[in-house]
This record gives structure tokens, sequence and C-alpha cells, in this order.
């Protein structure tokens, strides 16, 4: 980060009378670029990219609910469609629509659901990891009957209500927690996203922001064929994007990529799940060839 350029500025909306948290790197003359983070990270883990396109972009990134410095929901739903509900009340509300989106992991997974929802509203799409199955049933399978699932889903939770968040002593400790979750990350990136990533307590420690609630989704959810009629609803160009040691499955293997009726897929050597982070010179340079710059029309 360039210590002389003036970072984002920090901005609230409101959804569900949740208090939510985004930030607005500037210029609101260019056309607009919306960036949103994957699970249980913050939304300034995209400075590096907001750095490299702000001179042609209006970038603007929120921080999914129960995350970052967005208020956690009360009652602990982190279903998809709330998520889906947040992002359409911010490009409503600050009139974003039409506007490409950048988005890694559970947030290219909302991102699509909202581009499904929205076609008109999205000029292109970069997602990161972002094409899986629907999450509800993730833990106990689709074939689960029904009583089964739900009280998998309740023992899920009820675990997650006994779970304080964890505790470090220093940020040096969270920092060292940062690095094994990324081996790709440079200390320096490392120490950055711990940073942003974390709050201290009163004692002292530090704890990350993120509730604990967001680990389980809502029981109920679309099913696969739903989501498949969404993904085909989609009329704006994609740019599907995999770190080639991700451990997520490949779109083209699962056959899930010609339901899209406008796509391609970019495989990056020496990265993980984080591609962004772990390859930003390849992804900022293939994002450029994707979105264009502020002539796109």
């Amino acid at each position: 980060m360039n210590p002389l350029i003036p970072g984002p500025t920090s901005r609230i909306y409101f959804s569900q009378r949740l208090r939510l948290h985004y930030v607005d790197w500037g210029n609101p003359d260019a056309p607009p670029l919306l960036l949103l983070h994957g699970g249980r990270d913050h939304c300034r883990n995209w400075d590096w990219v907001a750095e490299a396109l702000r001179g042609d972009w209006h970038i603007v990134a929120p921080d999914l609910r129960g995350h970052g410095d967005s208020a956690w929901s009360p009652d602990g739903n982190y279903a998809v469609s709330a998520f889906v509900y947040d992002l359409a009340q911010l490009i409503h509300q600050q009139k974003l629509a039409p506007l490409t989106i950048i988005a890694h992991s559970l947030g290219a997974h909302i991102a699509l659901r909202y581009a499904g929802l929205y076609p008109d509203h999205v000029r292109r799409l970069v997602a990161i990891e972002g094409v899986w199955p629907p999450p509800a049933r993730a833990h106990d399978g689709a074939e689960a009957d029904i009583g089964a699932h739900l009280r998998a889903w309740i023992d899920r939770t009820r675990g997650l209500a006994g779970r304080l968040p964890r505790r470090y002593a220093s940020i040096e400790d969270a920092f060292r927690r940062m690095q094994e979750e990324n081996k790709h990350l440079s200390p320096a990136q490392a120490l950055y996203l711990t940073q942003h990533g974390v709050n201290q307590n009163e004692d002292g420690s530090f704890s990350w922001k993120f509730d604990n609630y967001v680990r389980a989704f809502a029981p109920h959810d679309v099913t696969m064929a739903e989501l498949e009629a969404l993904w085909r609803a989609i009329t704006c160009p994609i740019m599907h994007v995999y770190g080639e040691e991700t451990r997520l499955p490949d779109p083209a293997a699962k056959g899930w990529l010609p339901l899209f009726r406008d796509a391609e897929l970019l495989r990056v050597p020496h990265a993980g799940h984080w591609v962004h982070h772990d390859q930003l010179d390849v992804f900022i340079a293939a994002v450029r060839r994707f979105i264009g710059g502020s002539t796109i029309a």
C-alpha cells in the first residue's frame, strides 16, 4: 500500500435493521466496481486489488453481515438469501447498477445468485472459486431426510452457541494463525490482513471480527436445480478464477461451466483459494483484460 495515497472512506448502510459497513475508494464519476469478500474475511482484504484498479473505477467493498465492521445478526441468521438481500440493498441504496463485480468464495457464490436474479444489473463478473452446490446441506448430504438434516443443523448451531471467540494474547499470535491459514501470504500481507481482521478485547487480548455463527448456514436454501436455473439466467460475461492448488471442485470437471452462457475459466498456477493474494500481479492482469477500464460501456 502506498502511504502517500489516501485510503478508502468507511460508510454505513442498513439492511434488515442491521448496521452494515462498506468502504468507498472514491472516484465517483467512474463506473462502479463492487468487491465482495468471502467467509470469515473482511472488506480490507481487497486493498491491494482496489489500489491497482481505483484509477479506472469507483470501487465499493462491503463487509458481509457478521464480518469485519458490520453488525452481527442477533439471531444468527446467515442464510445465503440474507447475504443476497444485503447485497441487493447496497446496490439499490447507492444506485450502483449496472455495475461490475469481483467476488471471492462465499462472496462469489452470493454474487452469482444476485446476477441471476438481476441480470440487467451486472455488466461483468469475476468469480473467484464461487461455484459450488447450495451450502445448507454441506455437512449431511443432499440425500439426508429432513429430520436428520434439521437435527444435524441444531447440533451444529448449539455447538457454536458454546464456542467462545478465540483470544490471542497479541497481534503477533493472531498474525501467526493467519500465516498458518494461507502459506502463500508474505509476512507483510499476513500482518496487514491480521491488523484489519481483529478487534482488541477489554482485557487487551485480540479476537477475529467475524461472528462464529457464520460457520453455520441456515438449514433451508434453494435446491441444486434452482441454483442451476439462477446460473442459467445470468447474461453478463463471467470469468471464473481458480487456483491450481485449490481444494474446491473444478467447475469444468463437475459439468457446471456450460450452465453459464458466457463464461471462461482461468486456472492460476502457484495459487490456492485466495488467488487475489497468492498471485496478485497475475490476477490484476487477467482482471484488467476481462473488465477493461474507465471507458467500458
